[in-house]
């Protein structure tokens, strides 16, 4: 039986800032009639890079397994900053995902990102650049925020044309600001847009 044509939400959240932020990018994924949104997250790993949690985690998004990336019509990627970079979790996530490289699963399907930082200045349009470099090589077709988006300009935050992003400040506790949120909601729903037309036939997959 065909499966719902859906847009992959996949991130990793420390705080809560980044997971909150994949929920409001959910919500903008379905506006788009036709398509739905698909939450899920990646296990913490160890210093020894290896996955540390259980397969079912006790609470939240559940993990995302290989299947459910190779069947997505779209990928948002979402992950707190580390040092202007993604977080291990999803970095660990993603270098296992050379079966779908060499498979060409990912080849069109349009993707996006976003994070969230401490600070006003630590690190977001880098650290959406890193997600998006692995994107680039599985052939998926990048979308950010277009400038038609008025909260690009008037945002005090978070926001930027590579991505929605948010300043969760140092202890992570601080309100996506309402900028932050349309800016989140634009950017699922246009990757949704996205994906009806340029595979339309997704859900036959």
């Amino acid at each position: 039986m065909a499966t719902a044509p859906y847009v992959l939400v996949l991130y990793y959240s420390r705080t809560g800032a980044t997971a909150q932020m994949a929920l409001d990018i959910a919500r903008g994924v379905e506006q788009v009639g036709g398509m739905e949104a698909r939450i899920r997250t990646v296990p913490t790993v160890s210093p020894t890079s290896e996955q540390t949690a259980a397969e079912i985690p006790d609470s939240g998004a559940v993990f995302c397994t290989l299947d459910e990336l190779q069947h997505c019509s779209g990928l948002i990627l979402g992950s707190p900053t580390r040092f202007g970079n993604m977080a291990a979790p999803l970095k660990y996530f993603l270098d296992g995902t050379s079966s779908l490289w060499l498979n060409g699963s990912l080849i069109n399907k349009p993707a996006a990102a976003f994070t969230s930082t401490g600070s006003l200045h630590g690190g977001q349009e880098t650290t959406l650049l890193t997600m998006m470099i692995p994107l680039l090589h599985h052939g998926m077709v990048l979308a950010g925020l277009p400038y038609s988006e008025p909260d690009l300009m008037a945002t005090q935050s978070g926001g930027t044309p590579y991505g929605a992003s948010h300043v969760s400040g140092s202890h992570g506790n601080t309100a996506i600001t309402e900028e932050e949120k349309r800016l989140c909601l634009a950017l699922g729903k246009r990757v949704a847009s996205l994906a009806l037309t340029l595979k339309p036939s997704q859900a036959a997959d």
